[in-house]
């Protein structure tokens, strides 16, 4: 049996995972909540880890609010690289295996440097990827690094994500203006917590970066009109804009976020036209 110590595990993609691995009894999973273990007080996390029996680390917690992010500075920079370090630190005066999950955010996203694989160059241009490959500095060559693209659930309250809010829009029969000249990876959570397990099943716990990725790179606005068509609603709703427009007063996001993976030869990732009707399925 594998001892899986996991931070966000009551996250939008963590509590997915928790859920996956222990309804296999390949798997003890043990969650630590933020209420038990303040990432960024180094003392907390030390004297929490000491105490506690694992064979793997799972790290998730994070700040992602990616506009906040340039605002928050200090505090997006406590969380994703200070509490990295602290909880890395501690696994680590442990030996014991790390995983360290992040984000296509690390890339700039830039045109002529897409496709962006697991050893292309992070340059990030937002104060959140910035803060996300600092702490990937601290892990790599010693420990694993996944990095995870839009990911999207069926049911999930405390947080939503791309697809649900545009579904929910739809529902509501709002106007949306979606982004036409921009590639991004929406990437089906149970696919991702899938993929995790079987990698942790290999047992194969390298220096490694991964990719856990959807299948394929599409615009905003097909990702809108794939939506509206799976789920019969009004694709007329939804309105061409660019990057530029769009995004004119927020964060700086990727924007030709095609990520691709070649080190994932273990589980094989769905297709955005193939996943969401996995999540229509769930939703019945």
């Amino acid at each position: 049996m594998i001892k899986i110590a996991i931070t966000g595990g009551d996250g939008l993609v963590g509590s997915k995972i928790v859920e996956i691995l222990k309804a296999d009894e390949n798997f003890d999973v043990g969650a630590i909540l933020e209420r038990e273990m303040d990432i960024a007080n180094r003392n907390s996390v030390f004297n929490t880890l000491n105490g506690l029996n694992f064979d793997v680390f799972l790290h998730l917690a994070a700040y992602t609010n990616v506009d906040k992010a340039e605002i928050e500075k200090e505090k997006a920079w406590r969380i994703n690289v200070e509490g990295t370090k602290n909880v890395f630190d501690a696994v680590h005066s442990l030996n014991k295996n790390f995983v360290y999950i992040s984000t296509d955010f690390v890339f700039d996203g830039k045109m002529q440097n897409s496709p962006f694989f697991e050893d292309s160059e992070p340059k990030p241009i937002s104060y959140y990827g910035l803060t996300k490959y600092e702490g990937e500095k601290i892990v790599q060559g010693k420990g694993t690094i996944i990095r995870i693209s839009y990911p999207y659930r069926t049911k999930f309250g405390n947080k939503s994500d791309i697809v649900r809010n545009i579904k929910s829009s739809l529902e509501q029969c709002k106007s949306l203006s979606m982004v036409t000249n921009s590639l991004i990876v929406p990437t089906f959570v149970d696919d991702i917590a899938y993929a995790l397990k079987k990698f942790l099943l290999s047992k194969k716990f390298y220096s490694k970066i991964f990719h856990l990725v959807g299948a394929n790179a599409i615009s905003p606005y097909e990702c809108g009109k794939i939506i509206a068509n799976a789920f019969d609603l009004d694709d007329s709703l939804i309105k061409p804009t660019t990057y530029e427009e769009y995004f004119k007063n927020k964060a700086k996001r990727p924007q030709f976020s095609d990520i691709k993976s070649k080190n994932n030869d273990f589980y094989k990732m769905g297709g955005f036209e193939d996943t969401i009707f996995k999540f229509k399925d769930e939703f019945k």
